[in-house]
């Protein structure tokens, strides 16, 4: 039918339109946050573009409902405001058909964001926590100026370098400052090279033919060690580890499982899928509710409800996540709250005008004398 072709090209075009600025804008974002962090030294250089398509992919099934809300928005406002909307109605075409055609679209739109939700976005997920795992560990020596201090363990560990090696993965002519308790060492060393315990994950640096000085700040007694190899604990594996990182599990392995996190985060990929759905019927029922209001009043209407029930899903996935919310509960009553919010928009207009009806139909106007 040429009509729901014309609905479909301009859902597309402005669906498009918005779901490029977005992540023109994001992407713009975090590109200047990897740019200050390969500065910093903290991200070697070959990885801030890569990095950046990652994260971009992760973050691409958040963006998607409210790209889908606006573009919406945007192409019935369009119609509305053209009169196209009318013109429709005068030829036949209903509310009904409309909602229908949006609702086939919205179908196929779920699809696209599905696989992006339990599939792409989880492996993108995992690749942006591999490069931050391989970044830190070549940041080490990336990240060590010669003639500039640098810190770790949060300022416990100062490491100075007067030259880096021609390999550049060792350093020469070395200081380290190390504050444990009340006391305070300084180690020199003629050379010194970053090493990782493989069983545990701690990171050490290994000085080699040097000297070590131990007192308490304000004392003049202190001990001189001379030694060989010498390993200072730089970074602990425990202090590291973050908890949780559910976002790069597979959709597999979280789907049926009886941890409350995993549910957790089952039900928030299924609930981005649902919203994209949901948030369509919103678009066209706001449009069709306020045909003859101001243009900005659907744009209003609808941010704010996105607004409110994104944040209702996040509290959601807390309370659930946290065992407060039973898993059959779980992030579905939100959903039922904005579906309770469609009927009204779909049946508040029918109510109105029946209600128009009779009180016309009541009114009787009073014969002549």
């Amino acid at each position: 039918m040429i009509i729901q072709h014309y609905i479909y090209r301009e859902l597309s075009q402005k669906l498009l339109w918005i779901l490029s600025l977005l992540v023109l804008v994001i992407a713009s974002n975090r590109f200047v946050g990897f740019l200050a962090d390969a500065a910093e030294g903290s991200l070697p250089a070959d990885m801030v573009f890569l990095m950046l398509a990652y994260k971009m992919l992760a973050t691409l099934p958040k963006i998607l409902p409210i790209s889908v809300l606006v573009g919406m928005l945007l192409a019935f406002s369009r119609m509305s405001s053209d009169r196209e909307l009318v013109i429709l109605a005068a030829s036949g075409v209903s509310k009904l058909f409309q909602i229908g055609v949006v609702f086939r679209f919205a179908m196929v739109f779920c699809l696209f964001v599905s696989v992006i939700t339990l599939y792409f976005a989880p492996w993108a997920e995992q690749g942006v926590h591999n490069l931050k795992e391989r970044a830190k560990q070549e940041s080490d020596i990336s990240g060590i100026k010669a003639g500039q201090f640098k810190e770790f363990s949060k300022g416990d560990r100062v490491v100075y370098v007067q030259k880096p090696s021609l390999d550049n993965l060792s350093m020469e002519e070395v200081f380290l400052q190390v504050r444990q308790d009340e006391n305070l060492g300084v180690l020199t060393s003629d050379s010194a090279r970053f090493k990782v315990d493989k069983k545990s994950g701690n990171k050490y640096i290994v000085f080699s033919d040097g000297r070590r000085y131990v007192a308490e700040p304000g004392l003049l007694d202190y001990q001189i060690t001379e030694y060989e190899k010498y390993a200072i604990l730089t970074e602990s594996a425990e202090a590291n580890a973050t908890g949780g990182k559910t976002g790069a599990l597979l959709t597999t392995e979280i789907m049926g499982s009886d941890n409350k996190i995993h549910q957790a985060e089952f039900q928030w990929r299924i609930s981005l899928i649902l919203s994209c759905l949901l948030l369509s019927l919103l678009a066209i029922l706001l449009i069709q509710s306020h045909t003859s209001e101001r243009r900005y009043m659907p744009f209003v209407i609808g941010i704010s409800i996105y607004l409110i029930y994104s944040n209702l899903l996040g509290i959601a996935k807390t309370l659930l996540s946290r065992d407060v919310l039973p898993g059959f509960i779980g992030l579905w009553w939100v959903h039922i709250i904005l579906i309770a919010v469609l009927l009204t928009f779909y049946y508040l207009p029918k109510y109105k005008y029946m209600k128009k009806d009779e009180d016309e139909h009541q009114f009787i106007p009073a014969d002549g004398p």
